[in-house]
């Protein structure tokens, strides 16, 4: 049995399918943990929808900033952008089915026995203790799973608030866990969330930051796992952070932890750009 974590996929089916080749991933025996944003930009996000749901148990997928949006499009919130390729997603029989297993998944997942943290984006530095996290995760997957989540969907879009309080009620608080758990990179140094920059690391301002470069007791003690930001490829991140995006869907390649021995596995993009 081994636990296999796979960073994001973005719609890019066959290398999904051939890394799994690679090592032999029998779902009777082995786990799959996907850092979410399965979908979007890549040739066929539907098989990679429709193959992780099949897996049912033995798949845990947290959602992405992606993921979400899809739920937005579904249900007409937000426009389709072309370039995202969901139009077999919109046509499928199964659309509604695939939909509410999507809004169903969790934002934040923590292995049971190996005990490492799942996240799309990364854990918040603000947030300095496992409970306040998942209090914080489940609220708003409580309102995903339930009738009111378009009213959620509807709001989720913006970057404010950029502060942690606990404070911070009804849909400050959501929109605040959403944008750390999903669309995080950059910090100010005083942990506020920025949204603006796009730059690699190393040209970032020196009032920004990596997220998991600030102070954040949990980011010595936890294992955290998380995708989202493909141009950290080549950067070292601390010794407890791994960061599993390398841009599949840019033409680089997808990458795969298996845990147990902390072996990395690889499958190069199939797509010409």
């Amino acid at each position: 049995m081994a636990t296999y974590i796979i960073g994001d996929l973005h719609g890019c089916f066959e290398e999904f399918q051939r890394l799994l080749d690679k090592v032999n991933f029998d779902p009777k025996t082995d786990e799959l943990w996907l850092t979410g944003d399965i979908i979007a930009r890549g040739k066929d996000s539907l098989s990679c929808l429709r193959f992780v749901k099949e897996l049912g148990s033995r798949a845990t997928m947290v959602l992405g900033n992606h993921d979400l949006h899809l739920l937005s499009t579904l249900q007409g919130i937000k426009r389709v952008k072309p370039k995202d390729n969901l139009d077999a997603i919109f046509n499928a029989d199964d659309r509604e089915e695939l939909q509410n297993w999507l809004r169903n998944r969790p934002l934040v997942a923590q292995h049971p026995k190996h005990k490492f943290l799942l996240a799309h984006a990364g854990i918040s530095p603000e947030w300095q203790d496992i409970p306040t996290i998942f209090e914080c995760a489940q609220e708003v997957e409580s309102i995903l799973q339930g009738d009111e989540f378009k009213s959620l969907l509807e709001q989720m879009y913006d970057a404010q608030p950029d502060r942690w309080s606990p404070d911070l009620t009804g849909i400050e608080r959501w929109r605040y866990t959403i944008n750390s758990l999903t669309r995080m990179r950059f910090c100010y140094t005083d942990k506020r969330l920025d949204f603006e920059c796009k730059l690699p690391v190393e040209q970032a301002s020196s009032e920004l930051k990596p997220w998991f470069e600030l102070d954040n007791p949990l980011y010595q003690t936890e294992k955290i796992i998380f995708g989202h930001w493909a141009s950290l490829i080549g950067y070292q991140t601390p010794k407890n952070i791994y960061a599993l995006d390398t841009g599949c869907v840019w033409g680089n390649y997808l990458t795969m932890l298996r845990w147990e021995d902390q072996q990395i596995f690889t499958q190069e993009s199939l797509h010409k750009f």
